[in-house]
């Protein structure tokens, strides 16, 4: 376990998922700060994980690494605060939707190292994705600290950054389409006469168990589906309906409007 302090800055609800991964992965609450816009948030961080809650500036002068947890068209308005504090050794990971490296190296001094990372929501029960780029000056032990870190909520991904926009489209904005799927599965199960919670009860098990079918078979998920796609029985007729409603090209068609506006909101 590395000896470094980490701070994580603009803690919300991933930031507050790292700092506790962090912590049931063996980092010491001593070596860890975090940052709040709401002095009652800090409070809650300090009674719930026993760390250190400090201001921005404060952050940049004392941690060895700051994970940058703002919302994206914050990130500036941030990286200016830091800036007069920052020394040029600092790691920064910036976990900020869109926002690329070279934008936040340009505002920080020169040399810094920059990792981008997207981390998805499932961070909060250990099951993330996150998928890790580093920018001009990152090294090898750079990468390796970051993968110490997110591996604590879940799974890393190494992509170049001219990826990531794709890969937030995919991932970081993913779970969001998955529970879409089961609130309209669930209006489709009351329509058909069964109560709430059983429809409810009845999707997210059969969500779960395909999920777990898709990462441990090592099949094909066109293979899986066509094991439940019996000639004439049911599930061709719902596979014909969705393909009728041009299901499969909204979600091609959604999740490049995902990337796009990943696109944007880096100005790119």
């Amino acid at each position: 376990m590395t000896t470094q302090k980490v701070a994580v800055l603009g803690t919300g609800k991933i930031g507050e998922a790292l700092l506790s991964g962090m912590l049931r992965g063996g980092w010491p609450a001593g070596r860890l700060l975090v940052t709040t816009r709401r002095p009652e948030r800090a409070a809650e961080l300090r009674e719930r994980y026993a760390v250190e809650a400090v201001t921005n500036p404060e952050a940049a002068k004392a941690a060895d690494t700051l994970i940058l947890t703002p919302k994206p068209q914050d990130m500036p308005v941030l990286l200016d605060e830091l800036a007069p504090h920052l020394p040029a050794d600092r790691l920064v990971i910036s976990g900020a939707a869109g926002i690329t490296t070279g934008f936040i190296e340009h505002k920080l001094p020169p040399g810094t190292p920059v990792i981008r990372v997207m981390a998805n929501t499932p961070a909060l029960v250990d099951e993330a994705m996150s998928v890790i780029s580093p920018g001009t000056h990152a090294a090898d032990g750079h990468l390796a600290l970051a993968d110490e870190i997110f591996t604590g909520v879940g799974k890393t991904l190494r992509i170049p950054e001219s990826q990531q926009d794709a890969a937030t489209a995919l991932s970081g904005s993913g779970p969001a389409y998955f529970f879409f799927l089961v609130e309209a599965m669930t209006e489709a199960g009351i329509q058909l006469g069964l109560p709430r919670d059983k429809a409810h009860d009845l999707i997210v098990q059969a969500a779960v168990g395909a999920a777990t079918m898709l990462r441990d078979s090592g099949e094909h998920p066109v293979t899986l589906r066509e094991n439940v796609t019996s000639p004439g029985g049911t599930t061709i007729n719902a596979i014909r309906e969705l393909e009728n409603h041009r299901v499969r090209a909204a979600f091609i068609d959604a999740i490049e409007a995902a990337r796009d506006r990943s696109r944007e909101l880096g100005g790119q």
